[in-house]
């Protein structure tokens, strides 16, 4: 883990630890363990956190869905980051439910969910580097 890493994790700490009820670090911390497949029971933890302050905000729902996927429940980051996405139609959300459709075979789904993502913001860097991760042209 390289320093400016380490140092967001203690910012964001830091900030949990002043504003306990502060929904988005909850939530910035765990994607971000999760992200790197790292402390993914912290994750968890700090993603259900966030969840159980801030329910039916879609980002941290991607977030629990991009934990499910990380941890090989692929069916179920199918189900959440489906609703996620259908309540806040996002570029980023469009990343990683096409990651983890084309993961599960489900290459054609992939390709109309990222072309979607594209439409909504065709700069987002998420989306972007997922595309080029899987070779994938739109």
């Amino acid at each position: 883990m390289n320093r400016n890493c380490l140092a967001a994790f203690v910012a964001l700490g830091k900030v949990i630890a002043l504003k306990p009820d502060h929904y988005q670090a909850y939530n910035a911390l765990g994607y971000s363990l999760a992200d790197r497949k790292i402390r993914l029971d912290e994750a968890r933890e700090l993603i259900l956190k966030a969840v159980q302050l801030a329910p039916r905000d879609p980002f941290i729902q991607d977030s629990l869905g991009w934990l499910e996927y990380r941890v090989g429940n692929s069916a179920e980051a199918i189900r959440i980051l489906e609703a996620a996405f259908k309540t806040r139609p996002d570029a980023e959300i469009a990343a990683h439910l096409g990651e983890v459709y084309w993961q599960s075979g489900q290459q054609d789904k992939a390709g109309t969910i990222w072309r979607e993502g594209l439409m909504l913001k065709s700069d987002n860097e998420t989306l972007l580097d997922t595309l080029k991760q899987f070779k994938f042209k739109p």
